[in-house]
């Protein structure tokens, strides 16, 4: 259940205001579909990186993905229902379904929360009580605690990578780990990687975020410096923690190396953002976080000590 992004997952601005999308498409990006890929690919490698091959379970990993797929999308309506006003302020959402008013109101309510409901449920009879608790706590955050404080403080930022982070533990708990110290390595992981994608993120649209009433770290920063040197701290704090997995005798030499070497070099990328404040800079920064991520995971994957 990870923030939003710049590059969205909405219709293109240069669709006409009297062209309405299909349904199909409208359900798409009420759920956030595309978005919330990233959580399934984060759970699934979670539940991977638990997982004994000797001993797998097909269908309980697609128990756990279903589940939490259900939430996800639930949890992504509920959201836009509580942001339609703020979302009908800025160019790259005010096409959404709701802020358009192509969808009623009380559809996506009924959307958001039965899908909430039946993922919650789902995990809690199919998986385990655990990963639905996990689950739920996810969905808490997000839509009680994130999603309004967004237009009070730029602390949002950090409470929203908490949700972001979860996932990769619901899959760990999912076939059956237990909540130690591999779990939490999978949430920092997840939670240090978010703030540098999103610092450039929020700088990149940063005036269609102050526009619309969001407070962000981004905010007022022309120059991009500050923005940089946060996103440059962050990085430095996942290769801190990307360390974690070979100290406690999780990973291999493998992870030792690449793990650190790739959060360096965002940090790397964060610094020159700094320096020069182009556009260019931050953008080369967030795509790298994008290609971070699965790198990471698959490194990982490989690296992991069962």
């Amino acid at each position: 259940m990870l923030h939003d992004r710049c590059v969205t997952d909405e219709q293109p601005l240069t669709i006409p205001e009297q062209a309405s999308p299909k349904l199909k498409q409208d359900l798409v990006v009420l759920m956030k579909v595309r978005l919330n890929f990233f959580v399934l690919i984060t759970t699934f490698f979670g539940y991977i990186l638990a997982s004994s091959w000797a001993t797998f379970d097909w269908w309980k990993l697609l128990h756990t993905l279903f589940g939490t797929a259900a939430a996800a999308f639930g949890s992504a309506a509920i959201n836009q229902l509580m942001e339609v006003d703020l979302d009908a302020r800025m160019k790259r959402t005010a096409n959404r379904p709701l802020p358009s008013r192509r969808m009623d109101p009380l559809v996506a309510f009924g959307i958001g929360w039965v899908l909430s409901a039946v993922g919650i449920i789902h995990l809690a009879a199919k998986v385990g009580d655990l990963a639905a608790y996990l689950t739920a706590a996810t969905l808490a955050i997000y839509v009680f605690v994130y999603t309004p404080i967004k237009r009070l403080s730029s602390i949002n930022t950090l409470i929203g990578a908490i949700p972001g982070a979860i996932p990769p533990m619901i899959g760990w708990v999912g076939a059956g780990g237990q909540l130690g110290s591999e779990a939490w390595f999978l949430f920092a992981l997840l939670f240090f990687w978010q703030l540098p994608h999103f610092v450039a993120i929020n700088w990149l649209c940063r005036e269609e975020y102050e526009a619309a009433g969001y407070k962000m770290w981004s905010n007022g920063d022309v120059s991009g410096r500050k923005s940089g040197w946060i996103a440059a701290f962050c990085a430095l704090l996942l290769g801190a923690v990307s360390i974690m997995p070979s100290v406690l005798g999780h990973a291999s030499l493998l992870w030792t190396i690449f793990g650190p070497l790739l959060a360096l070099f965002m940090t790397a990328l964060a610094l020159r953002f700094a320096a020069d404040g182009q556009r260019t800079s931050a953008r080369q920064l967030f795509f790298f976080t994008l290609i971070y991520l699965p790198v990471a995971l698959v490194i990982l994957l490989l690296a992991w000590k069962h």
